[in-house]
């Protein structure tokens, strides 16, 4: 990924020192891109998991709000939120940046987050392929199975 990124900046940066631009310019173009790139780089933290989360609860409600509605547009819309927070979530720095190796090996967060992830983004597919063909019964069933792996992932890492 760091790559791919360091890729990205080398050819923006060939670009603008190739424009005729003045040295001002220049400079301010790339401290914009450098607070840019920074930013981007960021840690995730726990208080971002938090926000993730909150957000994923929210989403889980409008899905559920399209379902007592019969409102295929508000379930598009939750699965769509849904959908995009939990690509973001992941262990945090502080969970992945363990020093013992016997202890990352027997850790399985982050094997264990990235099958949730995969789940749950089926199951939100699942759920609006069904709701869209009529089939609001299994699209139900779908909401349930996601429920049950966010209850899976809580009991998992935060030991509930």
């Amino acid at each position: 990924m760091f790559r791919k990124i360091f890729d990205i900046f080398k050819n923006i940066l060939a670009i603008i020192f190739q424009m005729h631009l003045g040295d001002r310019m220049k400079k301010a173009i790339l401290g914009l891109m450098l607070v840019a790139g920074l930013t981007q780089l960021q840690a995730y933290t726990k208080n971002d998991r938090v926000k993730d989360m909150n957000t994923m609860a929210q989403a889980m409600n409008i899905i559920q709000s399209g379902f007592f509605y019969n409102n295929y547009e508000t379930v598009a819309a939750g699965v769509e939120q849904l959908s995009t927070t939990i690509e973001r979530i992941k262990p945090t720095d502080e969970e992945t940046k363990k020093k013992d190796v016997m202890e990352k090996y027997m850790d399985d967060k982050f094997q264990m987050t990235n099958k949730i992830v995969k789940k749950i983004n089926q199951k939100a597919l699942t759920i609006l392929q069904r709701f869209k063909d009529g089939d609001s019964a299994q699209a139900s069933q779908a909401y349930s199975k996601i429920m049950g792996q966010c209850m899976k992932c809580h009991r998992e890492i935060r030991n509930w």
